[in-house]
């Protein structure tokens, strides 16, 4: 009786070094490949370049494998109960970092039918990692760019974005990373292209008067440098016919998204996060929902979200009023509902999250913990929020070091005293490559 060979891969960019591991197990029987989700992916790394379908049809038709079936999760026991292999074949490169947990409990599953685990040597000369990062450096497309948020949304827990301003800043949001305790590595998945940061770094305050052209320019510094999708903070949305205009100029940017606010359109537009201190007007809940339906003919592919901003909170109108506008928004077609509080704690918004998800359990929302800070992030996720952005953070924490600096300069009349603020000047000339 031939004997079953179980494959587990991702195979975002297929490689010599995914065709050598294939073509060793063919040679112990049949080979079932584990194809893992976009959401196993995600849920260790970056979301892959291409969706599963796209995999699996390649997989499908190489040489070598039998079957495919989907892998849901990094953990391979699922899968490996149900097909109970003889054999597991790998590559010899997950003995350290996120996967050791991994590969022994495929070695203590393997066991129980008296299974074994085959390791083929890794490719030193190449790997995914390597052509992710050269894939980088080349760049990405509009269109490559306008349907990641979709699926990042649908792949993983919660989706973070983080703000950007110019070029500089959005460096930092594409390539800023870290491992946790786990060793999985963690990224931003997205880019805010916020209304309140860019007119800062301008030196104008946020009440509408920089106009969407001259946001544009500024935006086009950060798609330059970036491949993330990008999320638009697109205050209130202007005039229906002019918005028309405005969801259509993003897509052809390649923008994913773009938020407006319920706030009326006009001169008296102020930062939600005044809060009351402000008078500020919220827009007629059924004039609002007839904007977004006219942003939603307006978009020409189902990639690009119009989602809707709800400022009952903040303007002290309460929970229900929130619910209200959710509904009418969602029957709209809202591609999704971003719910606003400046409060100090995130109870209000975690009330709304919670019942929410219990109307509308697949509807993404979004949150904005820039004065609940303390919140971690599993616990919105837990509460069932879908993308958390971190909205204003990084010119906020570069104000602080210029202003310092130039004090320290004019206290001491030179700027000795400023090289612990200072990254090298060598360090500037070459931190974008030179192509």
């Amino acid at each position: 009786m031939q004997k079953t060979v179980y494959l587990g891969m991702s195979a975002d960019l297929v490689h010599r070094g995914h065709l050598n591991v294939i073509k060793t197990a063919s040679q112990y029987g049949r080979v079932v490949v584990g194809l893992l989700t976009d959401k196993a992916i995600a849920s260790y790394k970056r979301l892959p370049y291409l969706d599963y379908e796209h995999r699996r049809e390649i997989i499908e038709n190489i040489k070598g494998v039998d079957e495919v079936i989907p892998q849901h999760t990094l953990d391979y026991s699922e899968n490996l109960l149900l097909v109970r292999p003889d054999y597991v074949v790998h590559g010899d490169d997950w003995k350290e970092g996120v996967q050791a947990v991994t590969r022994q409990k495929v070695i203590d599953l393997l066991a129980q039918w008296g299974g074994e685990l085959i390791e083929t040597p890794y490719v030193a000369d190449i790997s995914s990692t390597q052509l992710n990062t050269a894939i980088s450096k080349i760049g990405t497309t509009p269109g490559i760019r306008l349907g990641k948020l979709r699926r990042l949304l649908q792949a993983k827990p919660i989706v973070r974005a983080i703000e950007a301003h110019n070029g500089l800043s959005g460096l930092i949001a594409e390539n800023m990373e870290v491992k946790d305790a786990k060793g999985v590595k963690q990224q931003f998945d997205a880019v805010w292209i916020s209304s309140l940061t860019t007119t800062a770094s301008m030196g104008k305050p946020d009440i509408e008067t920089v106009d969407i052209t001259a946001r544009l320019a500024s935006m086009n510094d950060i798609l330059e440098v970036t491949t993330k999708p990008i999320v638009f903070d697109g205050d209130s949305g202007g005039h229906p016919e002019h918005f028309w205009f405005t969801v259509r100029t993003l897509e052809r940017y390649g923008v994913s998204a773009i938020i407006i606010e319920d706030k009326i359109s006009g001169g008296g537009k102020r930062n939600s996060l005044h809060g009351l201190e402000l008078k500020q007007a919220q827009e007629d809940p059924e004039i609002f929902a007839e904007k977004i339906r006219v942003g939603k003919r307006a978009a020409i592919t189902s990639e690009f979200m119009v989602i809707a901003r709800i400022e009952s909170l903040i303007l002290g109108k309460g929970h229900d009023d929130a619910m209200m506008r959710a509904a009418k928004y969602i029957e709209a077609q809202a591609d999704g509902i971003m719910i606003h509080s400046a409060q100090k704690t995130p109870d209000e918004v975690l009330k709304f999250s919670r019942e929410f998800r219990q109307k509308w359990p697949e509807v993404p929302l979004i949150a904005v913990p820039s004065s609940y800070n303390d919140i971690y992030e599993h616990e919105l996720a837990e509460a069932g929020i879908s993308l958390v952005i971190y909205a204003n953070h990084l010119l906020r924490a570069s104000y602080p070091a210029m202003q310092e600096t130039a004090k320290r300069i004019l206290t001491h009349q030179r700027s000795k005293e400023c090289d612990d603020l200072c990254m090298p000047i060598k360090d500037v000339i070459t931190l974008i490559p030179v192509p």
